[in-house]
């Protein structure tokens, strides 16, 4: 007599597979945004700490600013030149939307209120300050504009 699992035992099993899938999914994936926004948060630290040394190399003026010269208009590929010669091997990504581009805000236009996605970190030279490029809140309804 042959041994086999029946259709009903099989049907139990990928039953049981289901809702074991059903509960784990959902943590796992809380997991995973938790740790992008961790990541998102230790990048700019780091942005904000090269920011910094770099001002503090060059006559406190910021990166971006062409022949560092703070009257000049900033660009966003200034401020990747200038931070990743001697600063940073890299820009790091936006962990969200994967992009490590730099829009550079110019001294006489103020801060967007809002992100449009579209690069992977918006900053303005004349204040140092640098935000993710990136809508929505994070796990704990913290703007991710405002990290």
């Amino acid at each position: 007599m042959k041994r086999a699992f029946s259709l009903v035992e099989l049907m139990i099993v990928v039953a049981l597979l289901g809702i074991l899938a059903a509960i784990v999914v959902p943590t796992f994936q809380g997991h995973v945004v938790r740790s992008r926004e961790s990541a998102a948060k230790d990048n700019l630290r780091i942005l904000r700490n090269a920011i910094e040394v770099y001002a503090a190399q060059h006559d406190d003026v910021p990166p971006g600013y062409i022949s560092n010269n703070p009257t000049s208009t900033p660009t966003g590929l200034t401020t990747k030149f200038q931070l990743e010669n001697g600063y940073l091997s890299d820009i790091p990504e936006n962990s969200f939307n994967g992009l490590n581009t730099i829009f550079a805000i110019s001294n006489d236009t103020p801060f967007p209120t809002s992100p449009d996605n579209s690069t992977g970190w918006l900053y303005k030279p004349s204040t140092r300050e640098i935000r993710l490029n990136l809508a929505g809140t994070d796990s704990e309804g913290i703007s991710y504009f405002s990290y």
